[in-house]
Parts: C-alpha cells; structure tokens; sequence
C-alpha cells in the first residue's frame, strides 16, 4: 500500500463534523466553541488534533506517550538518558531548600542550562565541567543582589554542585550521548517519532522536528455558538446546598459544523525519527477512528467524513500540496442556507489512483474514508 510508505511524501485532507457538542471550546472565551470572529467560521487547533491522535494510540493500541499529564517531561527525559549510560551529577537538597518554593521556582527555571530539580536532588549536566566560580554564575545567573537570602542559597549550592564535578568524570553531556538520548526517545514514544518535540526544558537532548504536521481545522461555513443554561441537582459542598434544589450551569455547544483540515508527512523527517510502515498505518488508522474512543456529552456526535491521501512519487513532492487540496471540493447542496447535518453538502473528489490524466504525475490519490 503506498500510502503507508513512510519513505514517500504525503499530503492529506480531513474532513469531521460536529452535531450539538463543542469540538474545541476556548478557555479564554468560557469554553465557547473557537471561531474566527471576523467569518464567524469554527476553528479546531492543530493541537487538539493531536491530543485525539495521541489519546487513541495510547487508549487502544497502548502505546506510550510523550506528551501526557502523568509523568513530569524531564523524567522522561532523564529516564532516556540513563538507559543509554549517562547518570547526571546529583547533589542531594537539604530539608529548607526541598521546602523552598522561590529556590525550586528559580533552579527550574534553569533548564537550559543543564540543571533539574529531581526527587529532592539537583541534576547537572552541563556541557563542561565548571569551578565554583563558573558555577556560581551559572546558579545565580542576573538574580538581583538585593534578594540575599535566595543569594545565600544558591552559592552555598554552587559550592556543593563543584565540588561534585570536580570528582564527576561525567559531568558534561557530549553531543554522542545527546544524539543517543535523542534517538531513545524517538524509539520510545511514537507522538515524538510522529509530531516531533521540545527535549531541552531538562537535560537537554535536543530538539526534534516531526514529519506529521496538522492545520487548524476550519468549518465550511459560518457556525452559531450557543451557550446553553443547564440546571444540576448534585453538590459538591454542605453551602451549597443551601441556594436551593438545583443550581445554574452553563453548556456552550454548536448545532452543527463541518470543518476541514490539512495534513502534510515529510519523508526527509520521518527518516530521521525513525517512522515506520506500521506507524504510519496506525496515524490514518487514528485519523479515521479518534472520535469513536473520544465520546462525552461535551463533544456531542462527532464523525470523521472524508479522508484523502495524495502520495507523490519523489520524497520531495511531485505537486504542490495546495493545488492537490483544491481537488476536494465541498459544496452546499442547492437550496440550502443553513447546513444541518452532512448531508446538506456536496462532495467531489478525482477517483483513486494514478492523478497523472489531472495534471500531476506521480501523484496517486487514496480515499481512507468515503463520504
């Protein structure tokens, strides 16, 4: 199957809908569906996306995640390191410095620098060994003189930490062991094989660029919000349940919405991330199948309706991606002002296969779901 061939380029269009639910409400607008205020277009962020993509490779498959909320990212990270032989200096925090949020605050602050506070250690593992005086810098970096007390902390940690690299023989990480960490997690995760990731906010391993990157999605048509007002009977506290038998509540929710993505896979990335046949097969097994493990009453029905995936036969591209997107084209059925459901549009794509009798040879053209 060439689609699945993560040697080759390919260019991909999403189509999903929503019926009476939220598929990407905005925090900062009380959790209102996003949209473009200028169209009044629905917006779903490439973001969420992943974290739909991410979730049903980890739900259904097992898979392990990089980007979750169970496990702090430099543990990860620091994990990866270990298992490739490479143990940071580690100087143990006394009870006040482990109870004190301001230096914990300002010590992580210092990741890029090679430094992570890590079950009630500070780690190094900087690129050279340092003196006190270099490492005293390297703590205090522009803290303001007038804050003594945090002043007084760091330098009495500054002592300690040089003291162990002077009898570490490995305190620096190498650019060797950095690569090696880099691939660890690369094998290791598959949303860091997929999307790519930022491995420097700890020990630093580097940063990854992955082959898969999304668009936002955006609704064919304008959308109307709806921020519906719901009663509850339960309670959480005895206060509570003095207002009365019920309280107010709020559900922002959109009638309905079809809405339109792109997708682009580098082969040239993929090579060096180490993506394979089968994760491949697993995204756009993802792609059709993510809301189907990802229901609640937030999300109402939502539906994947169309995916279309251009493969070219040059890992550089054999067309440009755009000119490809316009292929798919998604109408409102005649008569209709106000779409409803899906089958209020018209789609029309080329048929599968070679798309060398439209102009692009080399590109060849598989629909993953039918509309």
């Amino acid at each position: 199957m060439i689609h699945t061939d993560p040697s080759k380029r390919h260019d991909f269009v999403l189509l999903f809908d929503v019926r009476d639910g939220n598929p990407n409400g905005d925090p900062d607008a009380g959790n209102l569906p996003r949209i473009d205020p200028e169209t009044m277009h629905g917006l779903v962020t490439d973001v969420c996306l992943k974290r739909k993509i991410r979730d049903y490779v980890a739900t259904v498959h097992g898979m392990p995640i990089f980007i979750q909320s169970r496990v702090a990212l430099n543990s990860l990270i620091l994990d990866a390191f270990r298992k490739v032989g490479f143990e940071p200096v580690a100087v143990p925090l006394t009870e006040e410095e482990r109870d004190d949020e301001e230096l914990l605050g300002w010590l992580r602050s210092k990741g890029e620098a090679g430094l992570v506070v890590e079950g009630g250690q500070l780690l190094y593992s900087g690129g050279e060994a340092l003196d006190v005086r270099q490492v005293r810098q390297l703590l205090l970096g522009d803290l303001a003189e007038e804050n003594q007390r945090l002043v007084n902390m760091l330098n009495s940690l500054a002592r300690r930490l040089a003291e162990a690299i002077r009898h570490s023989r490995r305190a620096g990480v190498g650019r060797e062991v950095r690569d090696a960490a880099r691939d660890e997690l690369c094998r290791t995760y598959y949303d860091i094989r997929m999307f790519g990731a930022v491995l420097s906010v700890g020990l630093n391993a580097g940063q990854v660029r992955g082959p898969v990157q999304l668009t936002f999605a955006r609704s064919l048509d304008p959308i109307v919000p709806l921020d519906l007002t719901i009663t509850r009977q339960a309670r959480t506290t005895g206060e509570r349940l003095l207002t009365g038998s019920t309280e107010m509540g709020r559900k922002p929710i959109v009638p309905y919405g079809l809405y339109r993505a792109h997708g682009f896979f580098n082969p040239l990335l993929a090579a060096s991330t180490g993506v394979s046949r089968q994760d491949l097969e697993l995204l756009w097994e993802a792609l059709e199948r993510m809301f189907d493990h990802d229901r609640s009453a937030a999300r109402g029905e939502m539906s994947v309706r169309g995916l279309w995936v251009f493969t070219h036969d040059d890992a550089r591209g054999s067309a440009p991606a755009h000119r490809l997107f316009d292929m798919i084209q998604v109408r409102l059925r005649d008569g209709v002002k106000a779409p409803r459901s899906f089958q209020d549009y018209e789609v029309t794509a080329p048929p599968e296969g070679s798309l060398e009798a439209y102009g692009y040879p080399g590109v060849t053209l598989k629909c993953l779901v039918q509309p």
